[in-house]
């Protein structure tokens, strides 16, 4: 995994773990690595990857099971939540880039409907 400087390391993690889970790579139940492992793997700290285990097991996004690890959570409906809250973001990045570029809503519409058409290719 790559890293750039315009992001804490453990938030980059954490999305890139939440991308997966949205994806289907990880599934409800899934075991994560351990700390030590996922930080070798990804080369940081291990405080890192627990800040980040940490963090997403707030969110109720990961369970911490005693002696055993942490795992994607069961429950469907924070899934879906955390489903929708990062396709919110990605929109509110796309419309604000638009807008910013000069676009109106119109416009902003006719391009999302004409590369759907295109199947999302260019």
């Amino acid at each position: 995994m790559k890293f750039s400087n315009e992001h804490p390391i453990y938030l980059q993690i954490k999305n890139d773990v939440y991308y997966r889970i949205c994806k289907g790579k990880l599934r409800p139940g899934d075991r994560l690595s351990s700390v030590r492992d996922y930080a070798i793997e990804v080369g940081v700290n291990p405080n890192t990857v627990q800040r980040t285990y940490s963090d997403m097991e707030r969110e109720g996004i990961v369970e911490k099971r005693r002696g055993q690890g942490s795992y994607v959570t069961e429950d469907s409906g924070a899934i879906q939540r955390l489903r929708t809250q990062m396709a919110v973001e990605q929109v509110q990045l796309f419309y604000s880039s638009m807008t910013q570029m000069g676009f109106t809503d119109e416009e902003i519409v006719d391009q999302v409907q004409c590369v759907m058409k295109e199947g999302g290719t260019s």
